[in-house]
């Protein structure tokens, strides 16, 4: 009789056993998928590899190649090893380019950054219409750099003249465009005021991250509108502001549209971007001369990217 019973409940087609096996099978199925990436996933990752390996890898590597090379960009060429890179840190004009660039950037993320952020104090409060205003505000964020360059310069080149001649104002009547110790200047604004409404997204963001209880409370403590923000709002969103103090340096590196439409790199060479200083050497021969400056620029912002990275681990909790 026991044996009977023994037999019965080890069987094979015991449904407990089946489904035991059922899902011990389902349970090995699901451990092997998720240690196995699917084939399909490499098909569609392929394309935009080619594409990334022929536009942007194969043309640094020969850049680089190129660098320690006396090539024209054409024609025949021999190696020169460090001569390129030699010469450059001793070309006053490369060394310009370089001082105005970072000038330039350290100057615009500044202005953009306190702008930004008392603009979205300002949207985030309880005032009418906030919305239809920061729909306003971001419109700049998709116009051309170009054309708002062109526009700015009809406006510093006459309409500003114009009215400071009317005004009686002896400083405005002269375009700040020519001035070569004033046109970095109107270049900040023109650019601060491209790139505010990007950052401005940012400190929305945010600012509305921040729990309303923290404000409660600190207005149950007494605390002033002035106190909130410097000890409550500002510590909260540091690491937006590093985010948008990092990526604006950055971009404004490259700052190469919005220059050449209102000053063009002048008067003179006084508002030449080190991107400006590249591509005016690539069409003027001197390729593998200015293709060891933008080596050196290359790894400047790799340098520039890793600060980022160490800066902004750890604060996407924020």
């Amino acid at each position: 009789m026991s044996t009977t019973t023994t037999s019965n409940t080890t069987r094979p087609n015991s449904p407990t056993t089946d489904t035991t096996s059922i899902v011990t099978g389902q349970g090995r199925k699901l451990h092997r998928r998720k240690g196995r990436v699917e084939p399909i996933y490499y098909l569609f990752l392929l394309p935009t590899l080619v594409i990334f390996t022929l536009a942007i890898t194969v043309p640094a590597v020969m850049g680089i190649f190129f660098s320690f090379t006396d090539s024209i960009g054409i024609g025949e060429w021999s190696f020169s090893g460090l001569t390129n890179y030699i010469a450059m840190f001793s070309d006053p004009a490369i060394l310009q380019s370089y001082l105005f660039t970072f000038g330039f950037s350290i100057a615009t993320v500044i202005t953009v950054n306190v702008i930004a952020f008392l603009l979205a104090v300002g949207l985030t409060s309880r005032i009418r219409f906030k919305t239809g205003l920061r729909t306003i505000f971001v419109i700049p964020m998709v116009i051309s750099g170009i054309i708002i360059a062109y526009v700015f310069n009809f406006l510093f080149s006459n309409s500003l003249p114009a009215a400071g001649a009317a005004a009686g104002i002896p400083w405005l009547e002269t375009s700040l465009l020519a001035n070569p110790d004033l046109a970095w200047v109107a270049i900040v604004i023109v650019t601060a005021w491209q790139a505010v409404p990007g950052a401005l997204l940012i400190y929305i963001a945010g600012l509305l991250s921040v729990p309303s209880e923290v404000y409660e409370a600190a207005s149950i403590d007494g605390a002033s509108r002035t106190q909130q923000l410097t000890r409550i709002t500002i510590p909260l969103v540091a690491g937006y502001v590093v985010i948008n103090v990092i990526l604006g340096f950055k971009g404004f590196l490259n700052a190469y549209d919005i220059i050449v439409g209102l000053t063009n790199g002048g008067p003179g060479t006084s508002t030449r971007s080190v991107a400006m200083t590249i591509i005016a050497g690539f069409n003027g021969g001197d390729y593998a001369y200015q293709m060891a400056n933008a080596t050196i620029f290359f790894i400047v912002a790799v340098l520039i990217s890793l600060l980022q990275l160490s800066l902004t681990r750890g604060r996407n909790t924020l």
